[in-house]
């Protein structure tokens, strides 16, 4: 007997082998069959559908769910344009009662609408003697006030109080860790927002490297939820590429850095597990901190920078790919990806893995002739289309015209046999898939400016990397991206079908239910 039948709808199955079904038969959390296979099966539970359109769960291959989380929670500036306005947000967070010696954090802050960074002295103004910690949209940098300033190691490098990538980290280190509990709540309250949009599982983009969850054991607060049933959705873990150490293992196993016990991609369950290791080569595009083979438009100078030594970095994804990690390598400038395809390139020469799956995380800015090597190394690009979508019109003319064409390709990709991977970086902007889904087809940003329009892609490619090529990126093949016979039971419901409607209302489609382990995980929450 089926636990469930679902029936009376339009299944995109994303299995070519049976590409549309109308009924769905379900049995301990995994798919039985479709169609004929399963309608005169007994079920326990047989919900009708209404003739809506479901399709397998989403899978953002992107985010960062415990940043998200504390984000949410944060007082922040993010519609303050100008500077008097995000000082008064400042003063008001800073006379909020607090332990001693706590920080005071904002977030939302974006010096574009203001045409310059604020400065530590601006800061000093409304601090109240408290430290402040102004947080870039990005994550790649943050304004501090002269009280942070002051207990930052000599040499760390600040602009009047902008600290940038590796200066942020540095400034991060100086607060005690976020609690487990903390952390968990935060994970629990993004992931449930995942769920509304449609998400069934998702890859948590560097954990343990203190830069956004700001802890060393930041991996416990997932288990902790994991224990108590609070993980709403399915979750796979990148490790931070910091948290390799050198270890003297046997010589044959051909690696000197690992993660203790030697943990690598792989481990863990359905619910729960290791992912690839992540990898930062630079910074990103709104921060203007990716790393640039020719300067921003309008400087003469800039290319943005590398988080480390060129050299350090190729070691660490060298190192990561002959401990057996599948690699995941932050690349957002075009001089970023060099270096990153170089690595893997000379990654793979010391010890082949065919089936490595590596990826480039972001690949921001491609020239065409780095797509052939992205082919040929066997490297996903696991894209964020809802950056253009928000901010396409400032990156175009910060790149300018021949570059707009080359960022957060999709066409291009596909073209060349490479695996579109879709994703959200959330909380850097807006995770809801259906909306990225929308730009990979329209290449239009909110303002109706196009961005590229020879990158676009159909309905189709685009579900696929939602679907299909997420789960591939994360390993899951076996398990997630169609619904098809043996799968899990992951699956959205929707208000209405993608291919049907006009490009410009695919974001707006309702997303009905969203159904995980074969349960409507929303109606449980």
């Amino acid at each position: 007997m089926l636990c469930t039948r679902l029936t009376n709808a339009r299944f995109l199955t994303m299995d070519p082998r049976h590409p549309v079904a109308h009924d769905l038969g379900i049995w301990r959390g995994r798919i039985v069959g479709v169609d004929d296979a399963v309608t005169s099966l007994p079920a326990r539970e047989v919900v009708d559908q209404g003739g809506a359109t479901v399709l397998p769960g989403f899978i953002d291959s992107h985010v960062h769910l415990a940043w998200a989380g504390l984000k949410a929670g944060t007082p922040s500036v993010a519609p303050c344009e100008r500077i008097e306005d995000i000082l008064a947000v400042v003063d008001a967070a800073a006379r909020r009662p607090a332990p001693p010696g706590a920080w005071v954090d904002v977030a939302g802050y974006d010096q574009r609408a203001l045409g310059r960074h604020l400065t530590a002295a601006e800061l000093d103004r409304v601090s109240h003697g408290r430290k402040v910690f102004l947080m870039h949209d990005s994550g790649h940098a943050c304004v501090v006030n002269t009280a942070v300033l002051d207990l930052l190691p000599d040499g760390t490098p600040h602009e009047d109080g902008f600290l940038a990538e590796s200066a942020m980290t540095t400034a991060r280190r100086l607060r005690l860790p976020y609690s487990q509990e903390e952390l968990a709540d935060a994970i629990e309250l993004a992931a449930r927002a995942c769920l509304d949009e449609g998400i069934t599982a998702c890859a948590e983009a560097g954990i343990g490297g203190g830069l956004l969850g700001h802890s060393p054991v930041e991996l416990g607060a997932y288990q902790l939820l994991r224990d108590r049933g609070r993980l709403p959705l399915r979750v796979q873990l990148m490790a931070s590429g910091d948290t390799l150490r050198p270890r003297a293992a046997h010589a044959d196993d051909g690696f000197t850095q690992a993660l203790d016990l030697g943990l690598r991609t792989g481990f863990g369950d359905d619910w729960l597990s290791l992912g690839a290791l992540k990898i930062y080569t630079d910074g990103g595009m709104m921060a203007r901190t990716a790393a640039l083979t020719s300067p921003y438009e309008g400087t003469s100078d800039n290319v943005g920078r590398f988080q480390d030594d060129p050299e350090r970095l190729t070691a660490l994804i060298v190192d990561g790919h002959l401990a057996g990690w599948q690699l995941a390598v932050h690349a957002i400038g075009d001089r970023a990806a060099d270096l990153a395809l170089d690595a893997l390139e000379r990654a793979q020469k010391l010890r082949p893995r065919p089936d490595a799956r590596h990826r480039i995380e972001h690949a921001g800015l491609i020239r065409p002739d780095q797509l052939p090597r992205f082919a040929a190394l066997g490297v996903s690009a696991v894209v964020q289309p809802n950056f253009l979508r928000y901010f396409g019109d400032d990156y175009a003319t910060v790149m300018g015209q021949e570059r707009a064409g080359w960022m957060y390709r999709g066409r291009g990709f596909l073209d060349h046999g490479v695996a579109l991977v879709g994703s959200s970086d959330r909380p850097v902007t807006d995770g809801a898939p259906l909306r990225a889904i929308q730009f990979m087809v329209e290449r239009a940003s909110t303002s109706g400016r196009p961005v590229g329009p020879d990158e676009a892609v159909t309905v189709d490619e685009a579900l696929r990397a939602y679907t299909v090529a997420g789960a591939h990126a994360c390993r899951w093949e076996d398990a997630a991206g169609a619904l098809a016979p043996g799968m899990r039971a992951d699956l959205v419901v929707l208000g209405d079908d993608p291919h049907r409607v006009d490009p410009s209302r695919i974001g707006d489609i309702e997303i009905v239910r969203t159904f995980v382990d074969g349960r409507d995980a929303r109606a449980e929450a």
